[in-house]
């Protein structure tokens, strides 16, 4: 299976683990598990520290890089097809970014690991990973 993770399961999961619960952590563990990282979350990332709404243990740059290694992800960028789909939903969530990691994991066929109780409003197949 290819799963996409939303930023917050990516932030959950290096930082505050007790935030994931049991299915997500074993997702997130097993070498069998296809993870993939949308370019949008490192933006929202990038942003959100620059702003002072995120902290880290670091610079963004460096944070993901770690990341991406140590959780073995695989990038996936955002093409024309992502932004029209991204425009395309319904309004049920007003954050551009989510929004974007919704329509990437429905044109590609993903299951979207997520934190946000909203995503269910989507027809989008999905794992929340919250507790």
């Amino acid at each position: 299976m290819k799963y996409l993770l939303d930023t917050g399961v990516l932030i959950h999961g290096l930082i505050s683990k007790p935030q994931l619960n049991h299915r997500a952590l074993s997702l997130l563990q097993d070498d069998s598990s296809d993870l993939y990282l949308s370019s949008a979350s490192s933006w929202e990332i990038a942003i959100k520290a620059a702003t002072g709404k995120l902290s880290l243990p670091g610079r963004p740059t460096d944070v993901l890089t770690k990341a991406i290694q140590f959780l073995s992800l695989q990038s996936l960028g955002i093409t024309h097809l992502h932004a029209l789909a991204a425009g395309e939903l319904p309004p049920h969530h007003r954050d551009p970014f989510d929004r974007m990691l919704i329509a990437q994991a429905r044109a590609e066929d993903m299951i979207l690991l997520t934190t946000d109780p909203i995503f269910k409003n989507y027809d989008v197949n999905c794992i929340f990973c919250g507790k």
